[in-house]
């Protein structure tokens, strides 16, 4: 720098701010904070053969400097934030992300609330659902909600409404702009989208299923279809959600992957344990800085903005000024900043998946091609051919109840849905994980015929992997065994038939990503298979297990004694006084009601 700029450190106060470094155009070359200027600015002049070289270079390209004096560091670091986002300089972290993400909202203090998409929320007693991050699921998730649920959408006053509009006519609202539907009835319409959208299925599917069979009892059928009708949406709609954990809650992953100077941010939106959405970040210069530094800015500036924030934050480690970063979260959210690193293996799963989305998004952004992948994977694997089309089973019970098993199908660098495939485990009893895994792999490889794939992977370890080859051979002939590998978890590995030693996949490259990113996806199908097998198993009325009992042989039931109990507290004499009933079939409904 010029002499005269050495000078002008003498007028630098002694107070906390923000600073810039300018060419002598005017352009912004770094913006930065600190709780001291003046110590801060001579730090790059007198101490300069200390300085790392992105600083080094900084100051030497720079003509001039600039400050904003503030009250105190937490106003320099929000006053930091925004100066990066409108001028974007070169020796920043900078992301290419400005907009704010839409929401939902539901306007639950008013009398007849209605849905609608808003880009900010505030404290006005609506209730919010978001940030989604992408505009068209968030779009589909609203025609979902107004064609099943049938809350209105529009803004009219409705005081001045005296006809109905198209959506009624159509189906999509109930009209209570001229009292065409009670407020009760609506308001029960309400709380089923915010049961819908807040994740709590299971007691909005039990409430349902309660409603159409009282419905039916009232001999309501053409309500009860309708109902019947939404279960059946719902149950698609929920098979289509990316349910990740109901327990975490809301919160925030940030995976990170870097090669070189580069970097990618991963960022997972998840609210009531369901995906709403992913973001990538792209950084193309970090900088020289260590993680730790590179994640404060991340968190710096993308939540500076106009957003709902997470109950929590997940990372790899904690960022750099953790305590300034939390005193500015809450002046910017009012609200706690709680970064935390996993506590548990779903926590921890969950930040491996991000941070192995990052890599992928890498991949994509570098052009390392799926042909360069599976060629990688082949030498990996010692493979005889090469794997363009990759099959992977998985196993989820709990203690042994309505077990399931599950098959995915990859190929070209697509999942291929219609070769997935859903398996009720039918011959194992309790728990026994290798003879659910046999009976899964021989029941798809009958099914399959000529479409079984190159190599076939199997969620677990050497046990899962030996029950498979028993039941391939039993179903296909003997494979060549290279063919057919587990992925374990916890350290990642692969084990190979006949090989004692396993195979380390936790070594960042694109071919290990690609099995642990097959494993997980087949974890995925299997647990939500599971969970909708135990849900319809919650819903269902015991009356409709019981053989010989139809549709209106369980009316006549409800109708007469009103409820489950009180069939149960009936006489065999009671029960076989019904029009069509047999004393043999009112001793067989008693009889599996008590058990």
């Amino acid at each position: 720098m010029k002499d005269d700029v050495i000078k002008k450190l003498s007028t630098v106060p002694d107070l906390p701010g923000v600073y810039f470094f300018k060419t002598s155009k005017e352009k912004i070359l770094y913006v930065g904070k600190a709780k001291s200027l003046k110590r801060r600015l001579k730090s790059y002049f007198h101490g300069q053969s200390s300085l790392d070289v992105r600083k080094s270079s900084m100051v030497n390209m720079a003509d001039d400097f600039s400050f904003v004096v503030t009250d105190n560091e937490v106003e320099a670091l929000a006053l930091e934030s925004n100066f990066i986002k409108q001028y974007k300089p070169r020796f920043n972290i900078v992301l290419r992300d400005d907009k704010n993400y839409p929401y939902l909202r539901i306007t639950v203090q008013e009398e007849w609330p209605l849905i609608e998409i808003v880009r900010k929320f505030s404290n006005d007693g609506a209730v919010y659902f978001g940030p989604y991050v992408s505009s068209r699921n968030m779009r589909e998730t609203l025609d979902f909600v107004r064609k099943h649920f049938s809350v209105r959408t529009c803004k009219y006053n409705l005081n001045y409404i005296t006809r109905p509009c198209l959506q009624y006519q159509i189906g999509n609202c109930g009209a209570p702009c001229v009292g065409l539907v009670r407020r009760e009835d609506y308001m029960s319409s309400v709380n089923e989208v915010l049961d819908f959208l807040s994740g709590r299925n299971r007691d909005l599917l039990q409430r349902l299923t309660i409603k159409m069979q009282s419905l039916s009892d009232s001999l309501m059928f053409e309500e009860a279809i309708k109902v019947r009708n939404r279960i059946g949406a719902i149950n698609r709609a929920l098979e289509m959600q990316k349910v990740v954990s109901p327990e975490l809650g809301d919160i925030d992953v940030i995976g990170f992957y870097t090669s070189g100077s580069e970097g990618v941010f991963n960022l997972f939106f998840i609210r009531n344990g369901i995906m709403t959405g992913v973001k990538d970040f792209f950084i193309k210069d970090k900088k020289e800085l260590p993680y730790k530094e590179i994640l404060s800015n991340f968190i710096e500036l993308f939540y500076n903005k106009e957003l709902m924030p997470p109950a929590e934050i997940i990372v790899r480690e904690r960022p750099a000024n953790l305590a300034l970063l939390k005193k500015w979260f809450r002046l910017k959210h009012k609200t706690a900043l709680k970064v935390i690193i996993p506590r548990d293996s779903i926590e921890q799963d969950i930040l491996l998946m991000a941070e192995d989305n990052a890599r992928t998004a890498y991949n994509l952004k570098k052009n390392i091609s799926d042909i360069d992948i599976i060629k990688e994977l082949k030498t990996k694997l010692s493979l005889k051919v090469l794997p363009r089309s990759i099959g992977a089973f998985d196993i989820s019970t709990l203690s042994g109840s309505e077990s399931v098993g599950a098959f995915i199908y990859w190929k070209e660098g697509k999942f291929i849905k219609e070769f997935y495939r859903r398996i009720k485990i039918k011959t194992v009893s309790g728990i026994d994980d290798y003879a659910m895994m046999e009976e899964a792999v021989s029941r798809v490889v009958n099914n399959l015929n000529d479409d079984l794939p190159d190599l076939i992977v199997i969620d677990g370890g050497k046990g899962q992997l030996d029950a498979a080859l028993r039941s391939f051979k039993d179903s296909a002939g003997d494979m060549d065994g290279a063919m057919l590998i587990s992925v374990a978890k916890r350290p990642d590995r692969v084990y190979l038939p006949g090989v004692k030693d396993a195979i380390d996949i936790e070594d960042g490259q694109p071919s290990s990503f690609l099995l642990k990113k097959i494993r997980d996806e087949v974890h995925r199908f299997a647990i939500s298979y599971h969970r909708k097998v135990r849900d319809k198993r919650l819903t269902e009325s015991p009356l409709e297990k019981i053989r010989g009992i139809s549709v209106r042989r369980r009316i006549e039931l409800l109708r007469r004694f009103g409820s489950l109990d009180g069939i149960r507290d009936a006489s065999v004499e009671e029960v076989a006084s019904i029009k069509g009933f047999t004393r043999g079939l009112a001793e067989r409904v008693l009889a599996e009601l008590k058990r």
